[in-house]
């Protein structure tokens, strides 16, 4: 945001009172002059603005930042006498001389809608003087613009010199009025229009708020100048691969914070999802470990194996500690059915074969 302290000059010449500009170029003026004081004043709370008029060559607003007093005084101006371009220019210098802040940029913004009859090389010593001592000059070009475009883009030209960009010339052709063709002038190009249309929040009026305005101007700056520094930071850290199972190289410098909201939640969501099933296995797994190892160290053979596979009463607890085993269901049943059954054949059969040893074995003869 830049300091600068600005001298509109007006043309209050009799040509004002021509309606080729609606309803007069005087009245096209003062809407142009008034969108010019909030653009300036809004860019920046210490910017001062003062008005001087070309015809009559009045002073009639000293440097301020009050934009009322500045339109209190531009609706006083009537149409009188010629246009005094070469003086009213070197006024508005020597207002800016007496500016309270030596730290302003200076400038000058003269509406010319009356010929000039000053010699060209007056204009040209004008304009090396004003380049000498830094003071930018824009030029609203209306009305007479024939006579007076050459002069004035001359005019320009010097000012400038050759790597010069700081002072501009508009001209405005019968048709469009003048404040719309400024919105789009290197004039008031990165200016606040104060709510015209190009301050950037159009559903607020500056006009009625202008310290909600200031506000939100603030506050955009201070986020645009914040994602400028994380782009420079974030520029040595693109292409990082991002974890979390999305398997994708993201840019993050080129992500929305919207963007990168949304992926650091779906970042979250899928670890989250990864790391339940093995939580809810690790459980299981280490119940049924712990119930193995206490199997294992009371279990001496396989007799009380045996033993212990033949009692219900454990089994039907190792298959409620067992992950998604249904004691219940009929499939567990029949199955616990058939361990017993194949239980009580076994034993069986061991009586059988253990009878059948007994009667092959010799008798000991006690005599």
């Amino acid at each position: 945001m830049v300091l600068e302290s600005t001298v509109i000059c007006v043309d209050n010449s009799e040509y004002m009172r021509n309606g080729d500009f609606v309803p007069t170029r005087l009245l096209a003026q003062q809407d142009a002059v008034n969108m010019l004081c909030n653009s300036k004043t809004r860019a920046n709370p210490e910017n001062t603005v003062a008005l001087l008029t070309l015809g009559s060559l009045k002073v009639l607003s000293t440097l301020t930042n009050e934009v009322g007093k500045v339109m209190s005084c531009l609706h006083q101006i009537e149409p009188e006498g010629e246009v005094n371009f070469l003086t009213g220019i070197k006024i508005a210098q020597l207002a800016l001389k007496h500016r309270q802040s030596k730290n302003h940029k200076t400038r000058i913004i003269i509406f010319v809608g009356s010929p000039i009859d000053s010699d060209e090389k007056d204009l040209q010593r004008l304009a090396k003087k004003l380049k000498k001592e830094k003071v930018n000059v824009d030029i609203v070009n209306f009305g007479e613009t024939d006579e007076n475009t050459d002069k004035l883009t001359n005019f320009i030209s010097t000012l400038n010199g050759k790597e010069g960009t700081g002072s501009h010339i508009v001209t405005v052709s019968i048709g469009p009025s003048l404040s719309d063709a400024l919105k789009k002038s290197p004039i008031l190009s990165g200016e606040d229009m104060g709510g015209m249309g190009g301050s950037g929040f159009d559903f607020i009026d500056a006009n009625q708020d202008p310290d909600l305005a200031l506000a939100l101007r603030v506050s955009l700056e201070e986020q645009r100048q914040r994602q400028e520094e994380e782009n420079k930071g974030g520029s040595a850290d693109s292409g990082v691969a991002v974890g979390g199972g999305l398997g994708e190289n993201v840019d993050l410098s080129q992500l929305s914070e919207e963007e990168q909201i949304a992926l650091a939640m779906q970042m979250s969501l899928a670890g989250v999802e990864e790391e339940m099933p093995k939580t809810e296995d690790a459980a299981p797994a280490a119940s049924a470990a712990t119930t193995a190892q206490a199997a294992d160290d009371d279990l001496g053979d396989s007799d009380v194996l045996a033993g212990v596979m033949a009692d219900p009463e454990f089994l039907q607890q190792v298959l409620t500690d067992l992950p998604g085993v249904d004691p219940s269901s009929e499939a567990v049943k029949s199955v616990m059915g058939n361990i017993q059954k194949g239980n009580k054949n076994k034993k069986e059969d061991d009586d059988d074969e253990g009878g059948e040893s007994a009667a092959k074995k010799p008798r000991k003869d006690n005599n």
